[in-house]
């Protein structure tokens, strides 16, 4: 028998193990997979730094994501013969044990190969090279699928990429958030991004539009957050105390962009990265996000639908980073449309996204504050 190294060519080699049963590269074949006993993988250089759950649902492309989740929990998943959570990072020549696919119920995986395709989809481009991808998303697509939701926007532009190796999301929106969003087209790019956003080395701004006056003496909130489940098994988040195991610190900066009879447009920048943390933050100060279904005034929302907004008015406005590029000369050449762009490593990068056309009307109706 002999061990499968998979790398992002189709060029396989075999080095002998025990025991093994071969996997395609591009990803499992439930049939073929079903026959096996046991898949091991070789993890590749440019795979080196991912997550192990990331990594297997690469390679067992069509396997239920919940099945994937529940091997590993299992233990059935071994990461060099030993049991690894799903978040456990794997390393180049790592050696990745993934037990018989077949024990996942087959009318799940029927219906997960049933499943319509994501429809090909291209996004505004605000920057791209051969390192990265910033796209001003749409509000109302989630970034990924999952959750009840069947695909977003990584999907949709991997259909959209047949011909791209790697694609990966640096960070995440909310699905009801538009505005900036940065992907990675290396592995290298991903890890450098990611460490900066991780870091704190990154700066991100959002247009916030909350009901009431904001206080031009509150410009920093810094108060925990804790991940907790509502009755209908949806997550939300709330402040909680320092003394929280489970708190998150989280830190919020407000700046007063513009004042409106009974709403305030703000700029906000977080230092931290938490789930929903701005919508919380401002909604505890008691200005919640105009259209916020989640944390904000559930009837005002209906009087501002009447008027208008008819979405949640929170925006990516703007993201400086430093580039990852490798090349000491500077970045790769673009494509001839204009979209790409050359960096030199390091570089600093400012991106910044207009307000969309609906948010830009809606605020354009609204009556200035009194002096």
């Amino acid at each position: 028998m002999c061990l499968l190294s998979i790398d992002n060519s189709t060029t396989y080699r075999r080095l002998p193990v025990n025991r093994i049963i071969s996997v395609n590269a591009a990803g499992a074949d439930l049939a073929a997979a079903a026959r096996a006993e046991v898949v091991w993988l070789t993890v590749d250089a440019e795979s080196a730094g991912q997550r192990l759950d990331n990594f297997l649902l690469r390679h067992l492309k069509g396997v239920p994501k919940t099945h994937v989740y529940r091997i590993i929990r299992s233990g059935e998943v071994r990461l060099n013969k030993g049991r690894a959570a799903a978040a456990s990072r794997v390393s180049a020549g790592d050696v990745v044990r993934v037990p018989p696919v077949r024990v996942a119920a087959r009318a799940d995986a029927a219906a997960a190969l049933a499943l319509p395709l994501p429809p090909a989809r291209e996004f505004p481009v605000l920057l791209e090279d051969d390192c990265l991808l910033a796209i001003d998303k749409p509000a109302g697509v989630a970034v990924h699928g999952g959750s009840g939701v069947s695909f977003g926007v990584i999907e949709q532009l991997r259909r959209a990429r047949p011909q791209a190796r790697f694609l990966e999301l640096v960070h995440r929106l909310d699905r009801e958030t538009s505005g900036i969003l940065l992907l990675a087209k290396k592995r290298g790019a991903l890890k450098a991004l990611q460490a900066q956003f991780r870091n704190r080395q990154t700066g991100k701004t959002y247009l916030a539009l909350v009901l009431g006056q904001w206080s031009a003496s509150r410009r920093v909130i810094d108060a925990p957050l804790r991940k907790h489940l509502i009755e209908n098994g949806e997550r939300r988040v709330k402040i909680t105390t320092g003394d929280d195991a489970d708190g998150m610190r989280a830190i919020t900066l407000v700046r007063v962009a513009r004042r409106l009879a009974d709403m305030t447009l703000l700029e906000v920048s977080i230092k931290t990265g938490r789930t929903h943390q701005i919508r919380v933050h401002l909604a505890s100060c008691g200005h919640p996000i105009a259209g916020d279904d989640k944390y904000g005034d559930f009837e005002r929302n209906k009087a501002l639908q009447k008027q208008g907004l008819k979405r949640m008015f929170l925006h990516a406005w703007k993201l400086r980073f430093e580039h990852p590029a490798t090349d000491p000369g500077g970045g790769d050449q673009g494509d001839d449309d204009g979209a790409t762009a050359a960096a030199t490593a390091g570089a600093p990068v400012q991106l910044q996204a207009p307000l969309p056309p609906d948010l830009q009307q809606f605020l354009s109706s609204l009556k200035p504050a009194l002096p």
